[in-house]
């Protein structure tokens, strides 16, 4: 598994929700920040406007994508001066499907239409990964994306699946969603939405090399990996490597595989009923003693309390990278 792919895996909790929503004019909704998820706002026909306190109205047109990484409050509206609704929650609806908003009759006559795909990710908090915390609150992906575009097919499969509806419906919408987010994802880095400077995740998504290192230890992270043998996927020196891992990212290749190899534990104490012993195995450590040492290095706790309070949901997460080697 490459490292986007398994950062989502292990960020993402439940099933994904979506809603094709047609607005029409006059109209103006506050949606309210839901934090621990990443939304998108998707304007599938027509044009509206995102308003946010204190911040310069955007316009949006057909085919942009409005994505929010961390789920923040915002609005949409036909206008810029559109009294808004009370604030509701896009990642709280209930399945999947089509809403008509019609227009407010207390406030002018109904116009344009406009349809918007507005879905929502449950990210789990304690795991969260510079590749999404890195991103700024909100993006705004523009149109046009060419036809054969997969983020463009994305977009077109899933409004067509939620406009016609049929059997395995709910399976095939999640599965698009997955596919949506993805895509999504891998425009934000394609389209340099934060500047090239150290310690950005962006600029080492975009480098080969360190790309490479990373994908290789995310797709085995329970292999005994040194920084020799990581610069070898990187086809650079062990020397190059190492200070470039390090400018980029900001700590040492062996810092980062400990704090996700913690991160991927304490996702599997917490969701799984695997033991210690397997558990150790995974993340690469050959006996339980030496990972329940690393562990509670790295989280201030052991792996058995970890369990027991994250499953209470009271399992908190520092965000910090902690620890320094050459093998781990």
């Amino acid at each position: 598994m490459d490292m986007m792919s398994e950062v989502v895996a292990v960020l993402r909790r439940g099933r994904p929700r979506s809603q094709r929503v047609t607005w029409t004019a006059p109209w103006g909704q506050r949606f309210a920040a839901v934090e621990g998820s990443a939304g998108f706002q998707v304007i599938l026909r027509g044009t509206c406007w995102l308003l946010r306190d204190g911040e310069e109205p955007v316009r949006l047109q057909t085919g942009d994508i409005l994505f929010l990484p961390s789920g923040v409050e915002h609005a949409l509206a036909d206008r810029v001066d559109a009294e808004l609704a009370e604030a509701c929650e896009p990642g709280r609806v209930t399945g999947n499907g089509d809403v008509a908003i019609p227009s407010d009759p207390d406030h002018g006559i109904p116009g344009e239409q406009t349809v918007t795909l507005c879905g929502a990710y449950e990210l789990d908090l304690r795991f969260i990964h510079p590749l999404l915390a890195q991103l700024p609150p909100v993006v705004v992906l523009r149109a046009p994306f060419d036809r054969g575009e997969p983020l463009r097919d994305a977009v077109e499969l899933l409004a067509m699946e939620l406009d016609r509806p049929g059997p395995g419906t709910d399976h095939l919408v999640a599965a698009l969603l997955d596919v949506l987010f993805i895509h999504i994802l891998r425009a934000c880095h394609d389209e340099r939405v934060l500047p090239d400077n150290a310690h950005s995740w962006i600029t080492a998504i975009r480098d080969t090399g360190i790309r490479s290192a990373l994908d290789a230890f995310h797709d085995n992270p329970g292999h005994p990996w040194t920084v020799a043998e990581l610069a070898q996927h990187a086809v650079m020196s062990r020397t190059a490597f190492a200070r470039r891992f390090h400018e980029l990212i900001g700590d040492p290749p062996m810092t980062y595989i400990t704090w996700w190899r913690m991160n991927l534990a304490a996702a599997l104490l917490t969701d799984t009923d695997q033991s210690m012993r397997a558990i150790a195995q995974r993340v690469g450590y050959s006996s339980e003693y030496a990972f329940a040492h690393a562990f509670r290095r790295e989280r201030g706790i052991s792996p058995g309390a970890a369990r027991r309070a994250g499953r209470r949901g009271g399992l908190s997460d520092t965000g910090k990278l902690s620890g320094e080697g050459d093998t781990a």
